[in-house]
Parts: C-alpha cells; structure tokens; sequence
C-alpha cells in the first residue's frame, strides 16, 4: 500500500454541495462512488464552482473559484500544476456554471492547466451559433477525452461540432442503487396507502420561449380534471423547491402560478406541493412509493436529464415529453412517450392508458428497473476509473 505522501489526487472542477445544483450532487455522488471502488491511492478532491455566495464546504474542497472573477481562474490552474499529486483534472461542464451563458471562463483555466483534462458534457446543444461552438471545440482541444451520457450526444458533437469520435467516451448518468419492491409497502410508510401516486420532482423553473429549460408541469394539471373523473383517488405530487437562479430573478411566480391554476381548477384535493430540498432517502421514498412519473420538460432538445434516470432506476413507470434523452431511453416497454409539447390531452390520454391496465404498468416499472442496472454509481464509478488510468 502506498504511503500517504505517496497518494495521487484527481480533481473534479464542478459545483459542490452544500450549493443546490443538480451538477453539485452528481460530483459529489461520483467522487464517493469513485473513492469507494478505486483499487488504487487515488482520491477526489473538488475545486469548487462558486457563484458569488459562500457555502460551508466539506474539507475535500482545496480551492474556490468565483465564477465571474477570471484571476481565480488562473490561480486554481496554477494550484493544480504545482502540486504533484494531483494526477489529472474532471470537469463536471454545463455552460452557465462558469459565470455566464456560454461559460468562456473556464477557457482561462484551460489555458492555464498543464495536467490532464478530461470535460464531462451535462448538456449539448445541436445547432449551435458560431459562439457556443467555438467554445465547445475549444474545450475539447484542450481536453484528453470528452465524457457524454448518451449515443445521441456523440452524434451531436460529430455532425454540429465537427469533433472526432475517437475523442468521445460514453458513460451513461449515475444513478444509486436501490432495492426493487411493490410500491404500496412505501405507499404506506408516506401515508399514501390508499391512493395512486403520479410523481414529478426537480427545481421549479418556467419555461422560455428558445430552448426552454422549464418543467412544463402547468399542462400537466390541466391534464388532471379528465383523469381524475375516472380515477379520483389519484394524487399528483411536486416534488422540489425553486431553482435558485429563478428564485433570484423572478421569485416564487412560477410556484404560484401552479398554485393558482390548482385552485382555479379545484384540484386541491389532488394536487400535494413538497416544497423541500429533499434528501436522497426522501426521494427515494416518494419514487418507489409511485405509480407514474411524468417527465414534463418542455426543452426538446435537452440531452441529458438526472431526474427521469433517477425516476426510472426507482422502477418507475414514465411518461415523458420527446426531448432528446427520453426518445433514447423511453421506450414502449419501459413507458410512454408523448408525441408533442404542451399538449394537456397527450398526458391525461397516457396517464388514463396506464392507469386501466395495471398489468402493462408494472412490466413497465420492472424494466425500467432492470434496464438502469448499468448506470449504478459502482458501475459508472468503474467507467471513470478505466478512463483515468488511460491518462
């Protein structure tokens, strides 16, 4: 065994938790998992993504980066090359966590840093202006290898970036491993023993006219009125607070507009808000006790979402909108997918098919469940691993 003076460190440049941010806890979900499989010395330690706020990190974190403040930078490269031990670096990338739109910070850095490289992509967009392409064929001149969740996203950075598939590595979202088990055993501990539970849970954001990143969960309650009149013991739970950002700006309007339409619809007895920052366990929880999770988000071309892996590694039956990670992963065996946005008929007709036939409904829960086995943090965790010991 190596000594402690010996030990070699890689490096996750990302977000971090205690900061609430869906790249914060897959870093932190990955470092450990990486940690707990490695069969060699080396450690995670995090240089922390900061966006103007202070945040009481753990003691993995070495160095803090203001997001605007470009000398930060350059200082985090210059730590990282001089010291010995760190063997490589891994970016954890989506665009507006170095300080803008399009992130060109974080070419500062790359500049800078002497050591291995490695950017995972969160999201990619297809048909990029000239800008955000530039950056992206940037990172990836100054990248050994570039990490995508999915098939879907090498084709991306192939046909609209012009990148080479060499350089390309698929490792598909992280996801805990959890037990599978029939959903009223958890229905009962939630208090839910006599209801059906539809489910979504992420940030609360609105949506926007051009790429839009909101949940969509409006059409979703006026979807409601038709599938409660046959089904009226089933409840719809949002699960999730504010996303920060839109917090900032634009405060509690989107919540309160949801809030609004449930009153105008008379759907309070249907509808349950879960305004919290729940903890894995607690979402664990609400996801296995579901009947139906529905994935509502209205930017197609989103190439990568965490909740909908998380919902499915539950053993959960979806339905989703056909933004580009669902038309991979939702099939007719595991799910439904919708053939339009914003369109309240589409969920109330799927969510009506799936709730007349139990029998289809549960052989889709277990092979969503069986089909996320792969993506398990031990087995993602080894993926990363037989990378970084290519470098």
């Amino acid at each position: 065994m190596k000594k402690e003076t010996e030990q070699s460190f890689i490096v996750y440049l990302s977000t971090y938790p205690p900061r609430k941010c869906g790249i914060a806890t897959f870093t932190q979900d990955l470092s450990m998992a990486v940690d707990k499989v490695s069969k060699f010395m080396s450690k995670s330690k995090i240089i922390a993504m900061n966006n103007g706020k202070c945040y009481d990190y753990s003691d993995d974190v070495i160095f803090q980066i203001n997001d605007k403040n470009t000398q930060h930078y350059r200082e985090a490269a210059k730590l990282i090359n001089e010291d010995e031990k760190i063997k490589l670096v891994n970016i954890q990338h989506e665009f507006k966590i170095f300080g803008s739109d399009y992130g060109e910070n974080l070419l500062i850095f790359l500049e800078e840093v002497m050591k291995p490289v490695i950017t995972t992509f969160h999201s990619i967009f297809p048909a990029p202006s000239e800008k955000r392409k530039n950056i992206i064929r940037a990172i990836a001149k100054k990248s050994k290898y570039l990490i995508v969740m999915n098939e879907l996203a090498i084709e991306i950075l192939r046909n609209d970036y012009e990148l080479k598939d060499s350089e390309i590595v698929v490792i598909p979202h992280g996801i805990h491993d959890v037990p599978y088990e029939p959903n009223e055993k958890l229905k009962n501990g939630l208090g839910y023993n006599d209801r059906i539970l539809l489910t979504s849970f992420g940030f609360l954001r609105g949506g926007r006219e051009r790429q839009s990143s909101g949940r969509g969960y409006e059409y979703v309650l006026d979807a409601l009125p038709a599938v409660f009149k046959q089904f009226p013991e089933v409840l719809y739970l949002i699960i999730g607070i504010t996303h920060p950002k839109y917090l900032e700006s634009e405060g509690e309007r989107y919540r309160n507009s949801l809030e609004n339409k449930v009153k105008e619809l008379k759907l309070e007895s249907n509808v349950k808000f879960v305004n919290e920052y729940v903890s894995l366990n607690k979402l664990f929880q609400y996801l296995e006790a579901t009947d139906i999770y529905i994935s509502s988000s209205l930017n197609p071309q989103q190439i990568t979402s965490g909740t909908l892996i998380y919902a499915m590694g539950c053993g959960c039956a979806v339905i989703s909108t056909p933004f580009l990670h669902a038309k991979e992963i939702v099939t007719q065996e595991r799910g439904l997918l919708l053939d339009d946005f914003k369109k309240p008929e589409l969920f109330s007709n799927a969510i009506i098919q799936l709730l007349s036939n139990n029998v289809l409904r549960n052989e889709m829960m277990k092979n969503a469940y069986s089909f996320t086995r792969k993506m398990t943090w031990s087995n993602v965790a080894l993926s990363y691993i037989d990378l970084f010991n290519r470098l």
